[in-house]
């Protein structure tokens, strides 16, 4: 089983920048759809980027031009570099994985079987 571990949140004001990480560790041997998601209390779990494994990516409509999803195979960890960041933004980041070729065109939460932790996100106005 893969594991995933996030890591990289924090509190930074509104403009600012992040880069979230995420680790995977266990028995890597099948390419991974993989993605953020990230929740805010009270909200559903919303999708934000996705990468297939030929890294591909696909951005979400409220994090486009803002935020970069990457991969590094070698090292087996998602990244996902946040600039100009808002209030909005503010959230629970997730990770998640999938042994699957490739993405679906907007994921939903169901389409993943690996879930990180999470890491926190906060943005001051």
């Amino acid at each position: 089983q893969v594991q995933l571990v996030e890591s990289g949140g924090g509190s930074v004001q509104a403009g600012g920048s992040l880069r979230l990480s995420c680790a995977a560790s266990g028995y890597i041997y099948r390419p991974y759809c993989m993605a953020w998601f990230r929740q805010a209390p009270g909200k559903e779990r919303e999708w934000v980027a996705s990468i297939d494994s030929s890294a591909k990516t696909t951005d979400s409509d409220s994090v486009k031009g803002r935020f970069t999803i990457s991969r590094d195979n070698a090292k087996n960890t998602l990244s996902l570099q946040m600039n100009s960041l808002k209030p909005e933004d503010a959230s629970m980041y997730y990770c998640a994985a999938r042994a699957r070729l490739l993405c679906q065109v907007s994921p939903v939460p169901t389409f993943f079987s690996r879930w990180g932790q999470g890491t926190q996100v906060t943005v001051s106005s």
